[in-house]
């Protein structure tokens, strides 16, 4: 079994892969309820793998929290560099299908702190071209 801090490029890139025509078209079904947490999941260990630190908090509810970017480490409360959304916006944005300024304008994504923002130096995790099959 997999341990809840594993990071796999390739599994993350699976459970993204499996779900893509939802994410290249919302009015297709939805996934299954575990192959979004697993895509999610996954994603967001990447991240926290490549951009290691605990400077900014990402959420994506209710699947995962992941904290990433070097700089200066939280211990206690809210921490000051949160970025929240919801997990299809979050998979957008993991595969290069959303652009993170956008989201925040268009109001999916909360980013708070002056250092939200950094985590798209390491975005898109995963590259999914909508001409791909």
């Amino acid at each position: 079994m997999a341990r809840r801090t594993d990071n796999d490029p390739a599994a993350a890139r699976a459970a993204v892969t499996a779900i893509r025509a939802w994410l290249l078209d919302e009015t297709r079904p939805a996934p299954a309820r575990s192959e979004l947490a697993a895509a999610v999941r996954a994603t967001a260990r990447v991240l926290a793998a490549v951009a290691p630190g605990h400077s900014v908090e990402v959420r994506v509810p209710p699947f995962v929290a992941v904290q990433c970017v070097e700089g200066p480490r939280h211990t206690r409360g809210t921490p000051p560099n949160v970025v929240e959304t919801d997990p299809r916006t979050w998979l957008l944005l993991a595969t290069g299908l959303r652009d993170f300024a956008a989201a925040v304008t268009a109001g999916t994504v909360d980013a708070s702190g002056n250092r939200a923002a950094e985590i798209t130096r390491w975005l898109p995790l995963v590259s999914l071209h909508p001409g791909e099959s």
